[in-house]
């Protein structure tokens, strides 16, 4: 019997779209490439069904079995970060973010948090900026807190400790949030977690960026720090399914989030990545602590290798990053190529897939998101994919052709994607004969 035509249609562009990722050299800080052992548990059964409530109290029927999978993969999750207590409900790590305010704030609290355009993420931005723009950060917007910033020094790229602590103590905030979606250095937990308990604040760490940094042991330990809660999203350079979780330092915190993570701001929580996340777990913890080892050599060694060959990476006097990530500054680049759309555009018609970001001093020059300064790059999905130091100069020398040559961007993608051949399968994962971006046909 023929097929669809439009079932047909969709697996075409389907098709193309992850042929296109296997050509390519993704290198968005954010994302991250699963196993075929953890896509195998995401299209199981458990993409059909609820499963509302807690292990054992299920709102609905028929869970007996992935009552065990959500507790092993509890278990697995409690090992890799030594933490007395997991939720895994939280559907991404926005979701997981608001279950904390949901938890331990009420609306109109004061919460202090990494400003957006220092690098600072959405979920933890105020309803409106201080210059009266629409943001509707998920804090402001949805948890109604009223959110003020921790100060921060824009050309360190971390927080200013000084003046944090007296920040703190002066506005008595009842939430503390560290953590940012451009997070090159561990932040200073251990100095400002004792002066923020004091004001009578929660701590919370949002680890989505390096939350298998941490796990691997190679970035910071905020639990060991200080921090009363840790969340984070497991697709970044922890590589699972697209989800969040919420950490507890202490058993006490429990009922809390159980109560906040549902019914508060979950419903059903996509069983089927709760078992990729399992799935996930189970991997790095065999894995992890040499893979996140190799995520940081990585993007030390390629931040080297765009700063030798022009480009302005951010930090050099720190070497770069301590993290998967790299910021750079492409201003010098804006009267032959322009700003970061613009260099976003011409990388991505080389099949080289970095975004734009804000400087955290792109506000100073009258620059804003839609064409920002910067361009942030992370190492953690070519590190899945086998690529080492060397790699990361030929990466380079991508960028330097693109960029600075100002080579045709088409002819570069043909190179790129003779480069890409030799990377095809998943590192520091189990074992398969499946490509790391096959189209696995099912009808």
């Amino acid at each position: 019997m023929a097929l669809d035509p439009d079932f047909m249609k969709i697996r075409s562009i389907l098709e193309k779209h992850h042929d296109y990722w296997s050509k390519s050299i993704p290198l968005i800080a954010s994302e991250n490439v699963t196993s075929p052992a953890v896509r195998e548990a995401a299209i199981s059964d458990l993409v059909h069904r609820y499963a509302e409530g807690w292990i054992g109290e299920r709102v609905y029927p028929g869970n007996q079995y992935f009552d065990e999978i959500e507790e092993l993969c509890l278990k697995l999750l409690k090992e890799i970060f030594d933490a007395p207590f997991i939720d895994a409900r939280p559907i991404s790590g926005v979701v997981a973010n608001l279950t904390v305010y949901t938890a331990f704030t009420q609306a109109n609290d004061k919460m202090m948090a990494i400003s957006i355009p220092v690098g600072g993420h959405i979920s933890s931005g105020p309803l409106k900026a201080k210059t009266g723009a629409f943001i509707g950060g998920t804090a402001g917007a949805v948890a109604r807190l009223d959110v003020d910033y921790i100060p921060f020094d824009r050309y360190g790229l971390n927080i200013d400790v000084d003046a944090a602590i007296k920040a703190i103590k002066e506005k008595k905030p009842k939430l503390v949030q560290f953590g940012a979606s451009v997070f090159l250095f561990p932040h200073p937990v251990k100095e400002l977690t004792p002066i923020a308990h004091e004001a009578g604040a929660h701590v919370n760490y949002d680890a989505a960026h390096v939350a298998g940094l941490i796990a691997a042991k190679q970035f910071q330990d905020p639990i060991r720090e200080g921090t009363d809660t840790m969340t984070t999203s497991t697709h970044k350079t922890f590589p699972g399914p697209q989800k969040g979780i919420v950490i507890a330092a202490r058993e006490e915190l429990a009922e809390k989030i159980k109560a906040a993570a549902f019914p508060s701001t979950t419903s059903n929580h996509h069983l089927m990545h709760v078992a990729g996340l399992a799935v996930a777990a189970a991997e790095f913890k065999k894995y992890g602590v040499p893979y996140s080892k190799q995520v940081i050599i990585n993007a030390k060694a390629l931040g080297q290798a765009l700063y030798e060959r022009g480009f302005q990476v951010v930090c050099p006097e720190k070497d770069f990053t301590e993290s998967h990530t790299l910021l750079v500054d492409i201003s010098n680049f804006k009267d032959a190529i322009g700003l970061g759309k613009d260099v976003e555009e011409r990388l991505e018609k080389a099949n080289i897939v970095a975004n734009r970001n804000l400087l955290p001093w792109d506000i100073i020059e009258k620059r804003n998101y839609k064409n920002p300064g910067g361009i942030r790059i992370g190492s953690q999905e070519i590190t899945r994919l086998g690529m080492k130091e060397k790699e990361m100069e030929r990466i380079a020398e991508f960028f330097k052709s693109v960029i600075v040559d100002q080579k045709d961007p088409t002819k570069v993608a043909t190179e790129v994607a003779e480069f890409r051949a030799d990377y095809q399968t998943i590192h520091y994962g189990f074992e398969t004969t499946r490509k790391a971006y096959e189209y696995i046909k099912i009808a």
